[in-house]
């Protein structure tokens, strides 16, 4: 019941393409089979995690200049999973992520904070059930060899995006906040494919 893996929609198409972007910047390339994007949450006071099976994202990210980035990540919420049958089955639904009206979740970010030491910012906004609201996602990035990891962490409150309507309104049965943790591998375009 958590916005389970939030932005975990990554996996899907990772396309990073950069079309539209600023040529300083860098096209990078997901690999989904390498990469995660997990949520996690408290219901009747145990903690459980989940995770999002499909995911797109576009990335154009230049270390050297951050400020001229861009990214786009889309995450179908009906893949949301958590290994517990009532749960997956009760998340897709109106009361939650109501995929009928509203199947996928919106990352977009305009611009990147280089805090220093390998550490970033991704300033953009979220859109969940059609309520956008500005998010800033800290990551910290290491590269080597054309390879990028980037691993991050971001709290959210569930209800700001009208996740959990009704009963679930409150935090009585599901926590209000939500965690959400990327682990994303992806090398650049221009970079040669492993074995090649």
């Amino acid at each position: 019941m958590t916005l389970r893996r939030l932005l975990s929609a990554v996996c899907l198409s990772a396309a990073l393409s950069g079309a539209g972007f600023p040529a300083a910047a860098a096209e990078w390339a997901v690999d989904p089979a390498k990469s995660a994007i997990r949520f996690s949450g408290v219901q009747v006071g145990t903690p459980f995690s989940g995770r999002f099976e499909r995911f797109e994202a576009k990335v154009d990210f230049d270390p050297a200049k951050p400020e001229a980035g861009r990214a786009t990540v889309l995450v179908d919420l009906s893949s949301a999973r958590t290994g517990d049958a009532q749960r997956d089955t009760a998340l897709p639904q109106k009361d939650w992520f109501d995929v009928a009206s509203a199947g996928q979740a919106r990352f977009e970010a305009t611009r990147f904070v280089d805090k220093g030491r390998g550490d970033y910012e991704a300033i953009g906004e979220l859109t969940i059930r059609g309520t956008k609201r500005p998010l800033t996602l800290p990551f910290h990035l290491s590269l080597e060899g054309g390879q990028a990891h980037a691993t991050g962490h971001v709290g959210l409150v569930r209800t700001d995006f009208g996740v959990g309507q009704g009963a679930w309104a409150s935090g009585q049965w599901v926590a209000l906040e939500v965690g959400v943790d990327i682990d994303l591998v992806a090398t650049t375009r221009s970079a040669p494919a492993e074995g090649h």
